[in-house]
């Protein structure tokens, strides 16, 4: 029997994407759906019209699924815990604090806000990269008396970076990190979004509260879990966050100093090796390629890497030896903002946990 799931926040575009990404699920099936007030009650396929001019306003590749457009979209009031075995949140932060403790107290949330992120007892989970911190989850439900757990993911510029460095903190020692983010516009969402006068012909040097983010997340991710807490990494990360005029797709320019030499083949088989013995290889939204590796040092490029494994595999390029360093190395990675970044990297977070016994 599949495990029924809801999803909160289901009329946005992270919400669109959960719609997609938990169609025709193995394992999942979506029972419940919320929104606001101003959607709830109505058919799912009436709650995405605009209400002024009627248009649907579906943000998202490919066809409305047809298992959701006569669902009807309740408030999150109206949803009942007690028929679920696991919800999604695609909410704002400010409002995710309390509905998904709320929820947490009764059920499994696989959360794409940042309310919970820097918690103790919570991990920043990213499958195939932290998966151990996953028992962090024992520890929350224990100190907090819930029978579910929050499991947020990272920040959307976090997620590749992360991923990129697992590798090199492992076996290099990675230990200083200098990033510049070139982030899609619709990473900040739809509403209110980014003005397209502010985006257009231009690059926005600065993003609110993003850079913060990412340092505290990386080294989180790629710290050990020890007697109940997570110890972060020792590693520095300085970054320069921007908006560009790309729609879809994170690009990040990257350099490492590492402890141990280090130098462009190496490091590409380093990729080679960890993408082969990936932890999440053969999960239903897992892609065949973890990693994906360049030598044409025009890749990676949003247009062309964003729908390589349906958004799921991380692109790196321009792997380069640095001679700022006494040992380093410099790349341009992609990573899909909207996908491995969030709402379908979220399901694979759920199948990960769901395999270890947590869901």
């Amino acid at each position: 029997m599949k495990k029924r799931v809801a999803i909160i926040g289901v009329t946005g575009s992270v919400g669109q994407e959960f719609v997609i990404s938990l169609k025709d699920h193995p394992w999942f099936e979506v029972t419940q759906i919320a929104a606001s007030e101003r959607s709830a009650g109505k058919k799912y396929i009436d709650a995405i019209k605009d209400p002024a001019s009627g248009i649907t306003q579906w943000q998202v590749g490919g066809q409305i699924p047809e298992y959701i457009k006569n669902m009807v979209v309740r408030s999150v009031d109206e949803i009942k815990a007690d028929e679920l075995d696991l919800v999604f949140t695609s909410i704002e932060s400010g409002a995710a604090r309390e509905i998904e403790e709320r929820f947490a107290k009764d059920v499994p949330v696989i959360s794409t806000s940042s309310a919970f992120r820097y918690e103790e007892d919570v991990p920043i989970l990213i499958p195939g990269i932290n998966d151990e911190q996953a028992d962090l989850i024992d520890t929350q439900r224990k100190n907090r008396k819930w029978k579910g757990f929050v499991a947020p993911l990272p920040n959307c510029t976090t997620t590749g970076l992360a991923i990129t460095m697992k590798p090199l903190y492992e076996k290099y020692g990675a230990k200083r990190v200098l990033m510049t983010s070139m982030q899609a516009i619709s990473g900040a969402g739809r509403d209110p979004g980014v003005s397209a006068m502010d985006v257009t012909d231009n690059i926005i040097p600065y993003i609110p509260k993003e850079e913060q983010k990412v340092k505290i997340e990386t080294a989180k991710i790629l710290g050990k879990l020890k007697d109940g807490k997570i110890i972060p990494a020792d590693i520095k990360v300085s970054c320069t966050c921007t908006r560009v005029p790309v729609l879809d797709g994170h690009t990040e320019s990257v350099f490492v100093e590492t402890s141990k030499p280090i130098d462009p083949k190496t490091a590409k088989e380093s990729y080679e090796e960890y993408s082969k013995k990936i932890s999440v290889a053969g999960l239903p939204s897992a892609p065949p390629d973890y990693y994906v590796v360049h030598e044409d040092p025009t890749r990676p490029q949003p247009r062309i890497e964003r729908e390589v494994n349906d958004g799921m595999t991380t692109t790196i390029g321009r792997l380069e030896t640095v001679d700022l360093f006494d040992n380093g190395i410099k790349y341009v990675l992609f990573s899909h903002n909207k996908k491995m970044g969030s709402a379908k990297g979220a399901v694979l977070l759920a199948e990960m946990l769901y395999k270890k016994g947590k869901i």
